[in-house]
């Protein structure tokens, strides 16, 4: 059921029995801004560390405690042209406890922390933000230090052709500097009254009761100009190219194509298996020949963001065997434009795709990023066994022509400095 508690902020309640625990999540969602998305990523961190009524983090944590060991994830993310923050909340189901009303705490809980964060004469409390300031200059900094990570953000600051696009979700240490607590603070009031919000409660719980709960939230209207949520990236022929130096003794070796795959349109079945042959999974083309047979990437494997239309390539290699790995990585995927794989490898990766959507069945925060993953593109949520017939019906033909769309745009080598 969906319920409008204000313009732009909708509520889906979701009935259902698999769970013992009821999960909430809350999503605020605006289009992407270069200057907006450290700033989103801080305020994400503020808001799971103190609030006004619980302004120590002992406060917040026995608070939770109360609530019989309640559990509170914030996080960010991209899909597509959007930012996303999100808020969650997984409560003990009150049918299993002696206690009654905790999920009616929990989400008085919640109203508490987004209406009342730790602010004083306008700006997030001085100590807080500071301290959380140089928590996630410290989560920057050892990104150096994991070179896939690195090497992950080098490769999109190669391949995407915007400025929004090429910054990571949690955004970059150079904009910690011009963030204060006072702008900091308007950053949020406005997430809080002109971002697109939608509220997710999943569990064996009575609709009407959620819906009368949270229609006691003080949300205000606001306008929302619907968008395209994908991402397009421009159309070229170019392949860009950087090969960077660094104290390392395995080279990171990653490349981009842009595939045109996108979340549940015409061709995104197809482009499922396509990966899973490729790189996706164990029995792919680069698992078996790049890594096992030849031996020449110690990790190798394949993935589509089906809200930007990419494909990463991410491998772990001797940097003497970088040109041979590339060679074999463009051969391997000819050779599935060319239809050179058989009849038992489709089956296998369509049984290993049907497998992870049962299993996504199992979990509570799977089943809402579904149904918000629908609300983004703003097409009905499509059902597990029709999803599956459509992997079902995927013929060796349209595997081949999604092939045949994928085109190299970006690559990026990471290697060891010489002695």
């Amino acid at each position: 059921m969906q319920t409008d508690l204000a313009s732009g902020v909708q509520l889906h309640v979701m009935p259902s029995e698999k769970f013992k625990t009821v999960t909430i999540t809350i999503k605020f969602k605006e289009m992407l801004k270069a200057d907006q998305i450290t700033k989103r990523t801080l305020i994400s961190n503020l808001i799971n560390t103190n609030s006004r009524h619980y302004p120590t983090q002992t406060d917040f944590r026995n608070t939770l405690s109360e609530l019989y060991g309640a559990r509170l994830s914030t996080s960010v993310s991209k899909k597509g042209q959007y930012h996303i923050v999100s808020v969650g909340l997984t409560v003990v189901n009150d049918k299993y406890l002696k206690e009654e009303g905790i999920l009616k705490k929990a989400i008085a809980f919640l109203e508490n922390i987004l209406y009342y964060p730790n602010v004083y004469h306008g700006a997030f409390h001085n100590e807080t933000f500071k301290r959380e300031i140089e928590n996630l200059r410290d989560e920057y900094e050892a990104i150096y230090d994991d070179k896939q990570d690195y090497s992950t953000i080098a490769l999109n600051e190669l391949y995407f052709d915007t400025e929004e696009q090429r910054i990571p979700s949690f955004g970059r240490e150079k904009d910690l500097e011009s963030i204060t607590p006072e702008g900091l603070y308007k950053t949020y009031e406005k997430m809080l009254s002109e971002n697109e919000i939608d509220i997710f409660v999943l569990g064996d719980i009575v609709e009407e009761n959620i819906i009368d709960t949270f229609k006691l939230f003080k949300f205000n209207d606001r306008e929302i100009f619907p968008q395209k949520a994908f991402y397009e990236l421009k159309e070229s022929t170019e392949v860009k190219r950087k090969v960077e130096k660094q104290d390392l003794t395995q080279a990171r070796y990653n490349l981009a194509f842009n595939t045109n795959i996108f979340y549940h349109q015409n061709n995104y079945y197809a482009g499922q298996i396509f990966n899973g042959l490729f790189g996706g999974y164990p029995h792919s083309k680069l698992f078996m020949n790049v890594r096992e047979k030849e031996s020449l990437a110690y990790t190798i494997s394949s993935g589509i963001d089906t809200f930007t239309g990419s494909m990463f390539v991410y491998s772990g290699i001797d940097q003497k065997e970088a040109t041979h790995v590339g060679e074999i990585i463009l051969k391997e995927l000819n050779a599935l434009r060319q239809g050179d794989f058989n009849d038992e490898s489709v089956q296998q990766t369509k049984e290993l795709l049907k497998n992870s959507l049962y299993q996504s069945e199992d979990s509570a925060n799977s089943m809402i990023e579904r149904a918000y993953a629908s609300k983004i593109t703003r097409e009905p949520q499509i059902r597990i066994e029709e999803w599956i017939k459509k992997i079902e019906s995927v013929t060796k033909a349209e595997i081949m022509d999604t092939a045949k769309r994928v085109q190299l745009r970006a690559e990026f080598l990471l290697i060891g400095k010489e002695d």
